[in-house]
């Protein structure tokens, strides 16, 4: 199948080419910086098997992979949630170095059910160096649109965040060129996801022709938020992934209005797959038959043992002194037999997957839970222990990377990067080293590899 996708994307090039501009670029204008690029663009939730489709109208992103390399899939890390691969991605080493694992930071206190925090510093969330902070090292400028773990980060030249500041500099220069205004960027994060996705790429389209970065890091989230929603490859999800591929069209024909395309390598990435929900498990119920937690109108009050979910794994946590073990001891007894549960994986086995041992980064639970085929972790703490999916929340990510629907999405395009080339599945953490490579620059210590094979000879 990959190969008659090739083959039909070398047919639609030059149908194409009326609407997106090609990759071949016109010479520099005067005056143009003479550094090299690169655009890591991530499209949140696009399954690696899509560009399997002949079907699904992905216009451009077939164009950039029959001109550049595609692989087959991405293996994504554990946890497959966003903001963990999203770091993997720019640092190239596994949540077990870089230390996030969750979409924040989990806040802990005694008796006290743990909650997620987004809205932390990088510096306090990311334990491992940058792509970005490699290149700021150099003296290369650097600029992120929605990207993820990044709040405050000094190595950043220019932004516009998830949560734009009103007052800084590039939501101010949106302002003034009519892009966004005051009133709508004021109350940014309550509009709909479809608007934000459509600013966001207004902005990092803004930021390539007003400020020329050497790095931009650009998130797209609606196609996640539809899934979760909706279900993977359902109707609504591939309306948004065409939706995506609009937005990315824009980012190339800037690239080509700007002359920078020749002089810039195009990443187009995913996080993560998808996959489809039809029950969801509740430990925290099964800790409250247990005596293990309390329930009170509804809510946890207190508890002794804490499930959080990440889809499809879970984190279970012991929130007083357990010198004995014997609270940790009920709660796997407590689990044994619920429906849809599939492995209680011990802190043993961690390793193996990619993460942090509890005793090293104390944001890592006691006891990782893997769900079955179908089934889909949840906080509740209210019986029954398990539920059918409601209407809303018929998507999940977070199960083991090794699931083929979990596999994300791999492009690249551009400078320095071979033509007419597919892969078979390479692994996010090869990210980082690849784009230092083609920067010039280098990420120490990483576990990925520079994908050298896919790398022609001008560099």
């Amino acid at each position: 199948m990959r190969h008659s996708v090739v083959r039909l994307c070398a047919w639609l090039a030059g149908v194409l080419a009326l609407s997106v501009p090609m990759l071949s670029a016109p010479q520099q204008p005067p005056g143009a910086a003479t550094s090299n690029h690169v655009v890591i663009i991530t499209l949140d939730g696009f399954g690696g098997w899509a560009l399997d489709d002949p079907y699904l109208p992905v216009p451009t992103l077939r164009r950039l992979a029959a001109s550049g390399v595609v692989a087959k899939g991405m293996r994504p890390v554990n946890p497959t949630v966003t903001w963990p691969n999203h770091t993997s991605i720019v640092t190239g080493v596994t949540p077990a170095k870089h230390g996030v694992l969750f979409n924040g930071t989990l806040m802990r206190q005694p008796g006290v059910a743990p909650l997620i925090e987004p809205w932390r510093p990088k510096n306090e969330m990311v334990r491992a160096r940058t792509l970005y902070d490699a290149a700021h090292e150099r003296g290369l400028t650097t600029a992120q649109v929605d990207w993820v773990a990044i709040l405050n980060a000094p190595t950043i030249t220019w932004e516009f965040p998830e949560r734009p500041d009103p007052k800084g500099q590039i939501a101010r220069e949106l302002v003034k060129a009519g892009v966004i205004s005051e009133e709508d960027l004021a109350a940014f994060s309550s509009r709909n996801i479809m608007y934000r996705d459509q600013i966001w790429t207004s902005a990092a389209a803004h930021i390539l022709r007003q400020h020329r970065p050497n790095v931009l890091l650009f998130h797209l989230l609606n196609l996640d938020s539809t899934q979760h929603r909706y279900g993977p490859r359902t109707p609504a999800a591939m309306t948004a992934m065409a939706h995506n591929d609009t937005q990315v069209a824009k980012i190339i024909q800037t690239l080509e209005e700007t002359g920078l395309m020749s002089r810039t390598t195009v990443f187009v990435l995913s996080d993560h797959g998808f996959k489809a929900v039809k029950r969801q498990i509740r430990p925290n119920a099964a800790f409250s038959k247990a005596g293990l937690l309390t329930v009170q109108d509804g809510k946890v009050s207190k508890t002794e043992i804490y499930s959080v979910p990440e889809g499809g794994t879970a984190m279970v946590y012991v929130t007083v002194p357990d010198p004995s073990g014997g609270l940790l001891k009920r709660a796997r007894q407590a689990l044994e037999g619920v429906e849809g549960i599939d492995r209680v994986i011990e802190p043993a086995e961690f390793a193996s997957l990619g993460l942090p041992r509890p005793e090293d980064n104390d944001q890592m639970s006691a006891l990782f839970l893997t769900a079955k085929e179908g089934y889909a972790f949840t906080a509740d703490a209210n019986e029954p222990v398990n539920v059918d999916a409601p209407a809303g929340s018929l998507g999940a990510h977070g199960y083991i990377s090794t699931d083929l629907d979990l596999r994300a999405l791999f492009i690249a395009s551009g400078r320095g990067i071979k033509r007419g080339m597919t892969l078979d599945v390479v692994d996010n953490l090869d990210v980082a080293p690849t784009a230092a490579r083609l920067l010039g620059v280098e990420m120490k210590n990483a576990d990925g590899r520079v994908l050298t094979e896919i790398l022609s000879g001008s560099r």
